[in-house]
């Protein structure tokens, strides 16, 4: 199935650079999985397979943990579909561009 997640990463520090320094890890992971995605200011778009999306999803934490022992909050937003009427990334964003 056709999906597109919105995922954020919020490690619980004051520490701006702990948090940049995780959330950077993150996204190297996010980018080593294959799948397309869009890094915004506040939230990461990953689009894919649902299964595969999943997958990352449920990592993230662990991730996370590979290289801090803070605590991160992970919050998304999942649009699925059956068919391929889910709007793409370019096809939300591009216009703005």
């Amino acid at each position: 199935m056709i999906s597109s997640i919105a995922v954020q990463v919020l490690p619980m520090t004051a520490d701006t650079e702990e948090v940049i320094r995780i959330v950077d890890h993150v996204i190297a992971y996010i980018n080593k999985s294959g799948v397309n995605y869009q890094v915004g200011a506040f939230e990461s778009t990953l689009e894919g397979d649902y299964d595969q999306l999943m997958d990352i999803l449920k990592n993230l934490p662990k991730v996370a943990a590979q290289i801090s022992d803070i605590p991160v909050m992970v919050y998304s937003k999942i649009n699925m579909a059956t068919d391929s009427d889910v709007l793409t990334i370019a096809k939300k964003t591009d216009k703005y561009k």
